[in-house]
């Protein structure tokens, strides 16, 4: 298994620590509000890396974050919590909030056929974890305590800009006019921030410093070492985590354990609209339901998202929406040919139904190439829609469907039969097409398309396919 790796800036092969077992972190959702586009083209290319690795013989240990406390409005340590301002924006409290959009979230991952990780974690509960961690950077001089908590010190760990290859200096002299003054650096971050003396906080807790609550960066550090070990074999994220949070995350998890944080990074690039990164800030963002509600189906996202490579910056348009709901369309017709296999067929396509999973694999294993992978089954779905299957064929293609569903998540083998009563009107159908009679074929074609399912004719008889 190759992947292209942050930290190295180069494709590397994979060697988990205790191998067949490998070990993943994601960084997940902030429950303020729902996910948009942005978001689930990240998550549904983490899945694939998912089944990357198992696909290369490797034993997945997933964990995920659910960001439910800590992370400010800005990545600069200021501004509010998220959650708070979420529930002020709703009138609920910012349990009630992380707890709807949490659900959300999970739902969006079913619609989307995403595998289920091993641990899915709430920061909220493993605050006990994140204060131990910071207790071990204060021991080790890690740490400063100001006005509005207790913050880490870049200074004292030398290789705090390396992962991002940051210019500190740049950094230093580019701070804004409200820095704040009592940080040591303007690199500095916080590791707990301190409850305001004249607001009431949903979401607080006591700590050896004052009542207060986690920063954001520690969370992840914290809660991916308590179920992964002090070095994970696999972290991945966002491309815009790389210069704050996953540097935050480096620094902190190594100097409290002298040893290094993860072994390989792999990040997801932008999407675009219009132009413009996909964003909550920007109000461009599209959430999956919006698009459901447009009659697309959650798999023709899933496919839109396969289309592009995670290190690529990506544009989401509906008109490549709706080419990939087409191209899902035509994946669903040759599904449904494990309904209609015949005696026999006249010509035979040019590669082995039994070689197709070990030949999308080939494109998944190397640095995950969704768009390769894709190419090649769309050749492979243009040659059975013409060649058609017999019923000697029928086991092997219908392996040949679930591992496809096993590698890319397409969830083909859902496509069902049709039903007794409709298999009678392609048969009364196609005897109206022998006498003649147009005008009661194309009535009745007309009537099984009006209940979503679509004919086209061909020398071995009529196929269907279902159109939704």
């Amino acid at each position: 298994m190759q992947l292209y790796n942050t930290l190295t800036r180069r494709i590397d092969e994979i060697e988990p620590l205790q191998p067949p077992k490998v070990t993943v972190y994601t960084c997940g959702p902030t429950v303020y509000d729902y996910a948009h586009i942005g978001h689930w083209f990240n998550y549904v290319r983490m899945d694939m890396l998912i089944r990357a690795l198992k696909a290369s013989g490797l034993t997945p240990m997933w964990v995920m974050n659910i960001t439910d406390v800590g992370h400010l409005v800005s990545d600069a340590d200021e501004g509010e919590d998220k959650l708070e301002k979420g529930a002020r924006r709703e009138g609920k409290t910012a349990w009630e909030i992380a707890e709807f959009y949490t659900k959300d979230f999970l739902d969006g991952m079913q619609e989307l056929n995403m595998l289920q990780p091993t641990h899915i974690v709430k920061a909220t509960d493993h605050i006990t974890e994140q204060i131990d961690l910071i207790k071990q950077l204060e021991a080790k001089d890690f740490t400063y305590v100001i006005d509005d908590g207790v913050y880490y010190d870049t200074s004292h760990f030398p290789g705090y800009a390396a992962f991002a290859r940051l210019d500190l200096d740049e950094q230093q002299a580019g701070a804004r006019v409200n820095f704040n003054p009592q940080k040591r650096n303007a690199s500095d971050f916080a590791l707990w921030k301190f409850s305001p003396g004249s607001v009431k906080r949903d979401m607080e807790w006591d700590s050896p410093w004052g009542k207060g609550f986690p920063g954001w960066h520690i969370e992840c550090s914290a809660m991916s070492m308590h179920y992964l070990g002090p070095t994970l074999d696999i972290h991945t994220g966002g491309i815009d985590h790389i210069p704050t949070h996953h540097t935050n995350e480096i620094a902190q998890s190594e100097a409290a354990t002298g040893k290094r944080f993860a072994n390989y990074w792999l990040h997801s690039n932008h999407v675009l609209i219009d132009g413009e990164k996909v964003s909550k800030s920007q109000s461009n963002g599209i959430r999956l339901q919006d698009i459901i509600e447009k009659g697309i189906a959650p798999q023709a996202v899933r496919l839109h998202i396969l289309e592009s490579h995670y290190r690529n910056q990506s544009k989401f348009t509906w008109e490549s929406l709706q080419a990939a709901s087409n191209r899902l369309q035509d994946l669903k017709a040759m599904a449904a040919l494990r309904w209609q296999p015949l005696p026999t067929v006249q010509d035979a396509a040019t590669f082995s139904l039994e070689d197709v999973a070990l030949e999308v694999t080939k494109f998944l294993v190397h640095d995950i190439d969704t768009p390769g992978a894709l190419a090649f089954l769309s050749q492979v779905t243009t040659q059975m829609l013409s060649v058609l299957i017999e019923n000697d064929m029928l086991d092997h293609f219908e392996t040949m469907l679930s591992s496809i569903d096993e590698l890319l998540g397409l969830q083909l083998l859902s496509v069902k039969d049709i039903s007794g009563e409709q298999k009678q009107l392609i048969a009364e159908r196609q005897a109206a097409r022998d006498a003649q009679d147009w005008a009661k074929s194309d009535a009745i074609r007309d009537q099984l398309a009006s209940q979503g399912v679509g004919l086209r004719d061909t020398p071995s008889g009529p196929i269907w396919f279902p159109l939704t």
